[in-house]
């Protein structure tokens, strides 16, 4: 009996979430005495995975899987729970974890937490697991008693560690031969970004007070200076300033980076679900009573169009200095 843990992959590189998924699962495994499984689809390094605790990573096989259709999916983990006698089961708390994990829960009857912050508490049968309630303002505490169980990891909540331990890839032969999904894919747009939001270490989003998406250079400007992701709020996202898939907040992307910048962004309680578990949040924005100030690190009060560009130079000449 091992504990499972769906991987997804970016950029032909196992993403950062999946690596943290892997550790916990890993934890896991070594308090029940078994062993940690990875589950993959499509071809990347899987050196990592091995490095962060799994023995094994069963790679999936069937061309339906290819589009990452959850209905499929969650058939293709279900069979893999089946075959390694598996109880345990996790994810990211993320687009595919939200998709899959609740389908898995069903065919399998397992009691599940999404969003989980913090290693489970064992005893016994028992799993106690805390994760964040009221958009992040407070924490609960849920206890699992089923025979199954599915956890889902709130990204970005544990420090990633990895050994020189190695997995042993193995071809799994998915059986899809009478499923057919009701979705039907009709455009594929890919994700042209150098640095995923899930993986980045530093952000820097901006709002509506850019006026315009013509505005957006300077942010990109900073972002590449830094070495940072971009990002924005839903309203940009909505008004097709900025692509979708860079939208942060409770409805778009959840992040935890070090270092987040949020230029011209009001602080709406959507907005602040998906990034208040930053370490750190610096706040630029003309108003001084923006809600976003009262969960800043720092703030500065004053006009995105000359305080960007003196830290886009700020950070020049530091880097020159070097």
């Amino acid at each position: 009996m091992s504990v499972l843990i769906y991987t997804e992959t970016s950029k032909g590189k196992i993403k950062k979430s999946s690596l943290e998924a892997v550790n916990y699962g890993s934890r896991i495994a070594k308090q029940l005495n078994t062993t940690a499984t990875a589950i993959l689809v499509g071809d990347a390094d899987v050196s990592n995975i091995g490095k962060a605790g799994a023995t094994k990573v069963l790679r999936l096989k069937n061309d339906k899987l290819s589009n990452l259709d959850s209905q499929y999916l969650s058939i293709a983990i279900e069979q893999v729970a089946s075959s390694e006698g598996a109880d345990i089961i996790v994810f990211s708390h993320d687009f595919s974890g939200k998709s899959i994990a609740p389908r898995i829960a069903v065919k399998l009857k397992a009691g599940i937490v999404a969003g989980a912050t913090d290693n489970p508490v064992v005893s016994g049968n028992s799993f106690t697991i805390k994760k964040n309630v009221f958009s992040g303002k407070a924490s609960a505490i849920y206890s699992i008693n089923s025979q199954k169980k599915i956890i889902s990891l709130l990204p970005g909540s544990f420090q990633i560690e990895l050994t020189d331990n190695t997995a042993e890839v193995v071809d799994f032969e998915v059986n899809l031969d009478n499923i057919n999904s009701p979705i039907k894919i009709k455009e594929v747009k890919k994700d042209t970004t150098e640095l995923s939001l899930s993986d980045a270490d530093i952000v820097v989003s901006a709002g509506r007070g850019l006026k315009g998406p013509e505005n957006w250079g300077m942010i990109e400007d900073l972002a590449k200076k830094l070495g940072a992701a971009t990002a924005c709020s839903r309203p940009v996202a909505d008004m097709h300033w900025r692509p979708h898939h860079e939208h942060v907040g409770q409805t778009g992307v959840a992040i935890r980076p070090n270092l987040y910048f949020a230029i011209g962004i009001s602080g709406a309680i959507q907005h602040l679900a998906g990034v208040n578990g930053s370490k750190t949040i610096v706040v630029i924005n003309t108003d001084k009573e923006a809600p976003f100030f009262k969960s800043a690190d720092y703030g500065i009060v004053g006009d995105a169009f000359e305080i960007v560009p003196k830290l886009i130079e700020a950070v020049k000449n530091f880097k020159s200095n070097q």
